[in-house]
């Protein structure tokens, strides 16, 4: 009995996100050793964190009010959204310090595989957002894979008659990487993406 609950933790553990086999079970063992009260310190936290956030109103981030700190902050570039794919990916960009823009989540990409349109998308409320605020550009940084690309031309199509500039994010060759261990989808992007010096 003890075993398939064991098991039955295990699995939980291993359906999150980066979480393999081996390391849901160290982290199952650890749980385990760990006293009562610092468990029930943990859930109780999960359980807190989970009950007082939800998504922002406008951008559809991660926040604890109606509206998020970073669409309320007055020291943002309106003008200037940045369309991504989840809401994880605000917090990647915030941390690069490289943008001061405001940004739109669109909760997944456009992926016919999957039966997920542009319906199934926030592109409604993005379209709204352009046509009533000042914005000046529109940054489209959904991820660099075939379903991005797709959901990234999508947008550009739809708006381009808006009078907003559309932009991509650069992707590529890594800092620091080789072009020996580039794969070609990579190799072919860095190419057409390439700079002018």
């Amino acid at each position: 009995m003890a075993n398939s609950q064991f098991e039955k933790m295990v699995s939980s553990l291993s359906s999150l996100p980066g979480v393999g086999k081996k390391s849901a079970y160290r982290i199952a063992f650890h749980l385990l050793r760990i006293e009562d009260r610092q468990f029930g310190q943990l859930i109780a936290s999960l359980q807190d964190t989970r009950d007082n956030l939800d998504f922002c109103q406008i951008c559809g981030g991660l926040t604890e009010h109606p509206v998020c700190d970073i669409c309320n902050s007055e020291k943002r570039d309106r003008g200037l959204i940045c369309v991504v794919e989840q809401p994880e990916d605000i917090f990647f960009i915030e941390n690069s310090g490289a943008f001061n823009g405001t940004f739109h989540v669109l909760n997944g990409v456009i992926s016919p595989l999957d039966g997920i349109g542009p319906e199934q998308l926030r592109i409604k409320e993005l379209i709204q957002r352009i046509d009533d605020d000042a914005v000046l550009e529109i940054l489209l940084a959904t991820n660099p894979t075939l379903e991005g690309d797709a959901t990234a031309s999508y947008i550009h199509n739809l708006i381009r008659d808006k009078g907003v500039r559309t932009t991509r994010i650069a992707h590529g060759i890594t800092v620091g990487g080789t072009l020996e261990y580039a794969d070609q989808y990579t190799l072919g992007k860095a190419i057409k993406a390439r700079l002018t010096l």
